[in-house]
């Protein structure tokens, strides 16, 4: 073998180590990034093993990493936390494990998803009343993801009734949803109906000018309509095509055949009675009813028990 081919084979050797060892190095950096090691406030990270832990439930390995030094507000791209994983998988001690160590309750995703929104979406009412507890805004100005529409379109009750009780806007108007009456009505949610109903929800108060009795009688649902008809719904209201609930529902259906029956039957004085009673204490002092003094036969009437 001939000294010059010695030589570059020697060359291309060392050439060929060095960009192993520059390989290697970037190797290290992405992993280090994607395990969410950085500390500063605003790294991110592809996905975690804090994220597959809380996604997960392992209790164990969360604590564990944490310990090591695991930033708990780190992000993957879409700004997705360990928090928001804990609370989508219904993973009530993770949660709490992430909160108690500084995790974000507030954070929100590129998508404006928060904690509380993954939580009232999974249903997991631990989740949201633990949530509530840090600090979790429970109802945002914007129009971000509601948790309080998630939580009436899905049907968990349980949870609605935690954001219920920290006053929230039943009320609250989302243009592309409408109120949380309007979303529960559309998903046939009877309970969440009840629930938003007797927490003093405007019945009238729709999707733009279609009521929730519209929505009802669209889902051919003759048993939330008759709530809604309950609670005072008007059956003549008219929506943007100038329609009727009546107008709206299948032909010869059940729930036709209820708002049919209403239109010939006039309002009873009692229910007239509970409903100007209702309107008149205002929605913000419904669970004062209880407090009247008046017979115990009077104040269920009023709290249609």
């Amino acid at each position: 073998m001939s000294t010059n081919t010695a030589v570059q084979r020697s060359c291309t050797k060392q050439n060929l180590s060095k960009r192993s060892l520059e390989c290697i190095g970037e190797c290290s950096a992405k992993r280090k990034a994607s395990w969410g090691i950085l500390t500063s406030q605003g790294s991110w990270a592809d996905r975690s093993p804090l994220h597959d832990a809380a996604s997960q439930g392992r209790l164990l390995s969360l604590k564990t990493l944490i310990a090591q030094g695991y930033n708990v507000n780190a992000l993957t791209i879409d700004q997705v936390t360990p928090l928001h994983e804990a609370c989508l998988g219904d993973h009530v001690g993770c949660a709490r494990i992430l909160l108690e160590a500084g995790a974000n309750v507030n954070a929100t995703t590129i998508d404006g998803v928060t904690p509380l929104f993954n939580a009232c979406s999974r249903g997991s009412a631990s989740c949201v009343e633990l949530l509530l507890e840090y600090g979790a805004k429970a109802q945002w100005e914007t129009c971000l993801p509601s948790p309080t529409h998630e939580a009436a379109s899905r049907g968990h009750s349980d949870c609605l009734e935690l954001l219920i009780s920290r006053g929230i806007d039943v009320d609250q108007d989302i243009p592309h949803l409408g109120t949380p009456l309007y979303v529960a009505c559309i998903s046939q949610q009877k309970q969440c109906v009840h629930k938003l109903l007797h927490s003093g929800a405007n019945v009238q108060k729709g999707k733009f000018l279609e009521t929730p009795l519209h929505a009802a009688a669209k889902q051919s649902s003759a048993e939330i309509a008759n709530v809604l008809l309950e609670f005072g719904a008007d059956i003549n209201a008219k929506n943007t095509e100038f329609e009727r609930p009546v107008d709206v529902a299948t032909p010869r259906s059940l729930v036709e055949t209820v708002l049919l029956l209403q239109e010939a039957t006039p309002c009873s004085l009692c229910q007239l009675c509970r409903l100007r009673i209702r309107n008149y204490i205002g929605k913000a002092r419904l669970h004062l009813i209880p407090q009247l003094q008046l017979p115990t036969m009077l104040k269920e009437f009023l709290q249609y028990r």
